[in-house]
């Protein structure tokens, strides 16, 4: 039996995808969205989370789990944006995951309610937009299995925390940089 997610350590990146972020609207209607999102969530090729409004709102508590601060700075203001669901759908046809977005947000309606979608994709073989190439120093295999995922016998066996974030690159900043 699986404890987790296997999506959450798909390699390579997978060449399509969508990050889909909720808010939760009806606490009432919440058991039965729920129940619908586990016949469209598999794991692999759709993966969601749990914010902390949503493990509330259903009288848990999971050890760790907390709202990611806001970071600020002189030239930094980066905003904590916590959502109450993030389900990750991916795939090689942008077109499929367009559709499989569709039914979720109608799936989850009118418990949890759509608020923010990111396209995202696999640039060369798991660059940034910039050349820099991500990844390079994460472990592999069971050192990744050990990693990323929550062990004991515990509710938080086989679970992940996971951080989204979204970068605005300054392309002709980084292009005026000296390359050292």
């Amino acid at each position: 039996m699986s404890y987790y997610q296997p999506g959450i350590l798909a390699t390579p990146v997978p060449s399509q995808a969508r990050h889909l972020f909720f808010a939760l609207e009806s606490i009432e209607a919440l058991p039965a969205a729920l129940d619908r999102l586990l016949t469209l969530v598999d794991g692999k090729t759709a993966v969601a989370g749990f914010g902390a409004s949503l493990v509330k709102a259903l009288g848990a508590r999971v050890q760790g789990l907390k709202a990611f601060p806001a970071l600020t700075g002189v030239g930094v203001d980066n905003p904590s944006t916590q959502h109450a669901l993030w389900v990750w759908l991916h795939g090689e046809d942008r077109g499929e995951l367009l559709h499989r977005s569709n039914a979720l947000e109608a799936a989850l309606a009118p418990a949890l309610r759509l608020v923010q979608m990111n396209e995202a994709f696999r640039h060369k073989t798991g660059h940034d937009l910039t050349g820099y190439e991500d990844g390079t120093e994460n472990p592999h295999d069971e050192a990744a299995i050990a990693a990323a995922l929550a062990a004991g016998a515990d509710g938080l066996r086989g679970g992940s925390f996971a951080a989204i974030q979204q970068w605005q690159h300054d392309f002709k900043g980084f292009a005026a940089m000296h390359q050292e």
